[in-house]
């Protein structure tokens, strides 16, 4: 499945979530990370994400979709980290 998962963390806590987020998927933008993950690695991205936080303050948004041609995706400005996938 095709992910965007879009975090807002406490300071302290913005780098341990970063480092986890680009384990499992390409960072496009602060605190924006977009790629392809098996449901079964999503769930385990979530239950490590959920260690890091303090749901009390920090959030984690994820939205899926079945692909990424389902999404149109328009960058304006500057792509902070442009995702090309080779063969």
């Amino acid at each position: 499945m095709y992910v965007i998962l879009v975090y807002d963390m406490a300071t302290e806590r913005v780098a341990k979530m970063l480092k986890l987020c680009r384990q499992y998927l390409n960072w496009i933008q602060n605190s924006v990370f977009e790629g392809e993950l098996s449901e079964v690695k999503l769930q385990e991205l979530i239950l490590k994400a959920r260690a890091l936080m303090n749901e009390d303050h920090d959030s984690l948004i994820i939205f899926t979709s079945r692909h990424e041609r389902w999404l149109d995706k328009q960058i304006i400005g500057n792509e902070k980290n442009s995702v090309d996938n080779f063969l």
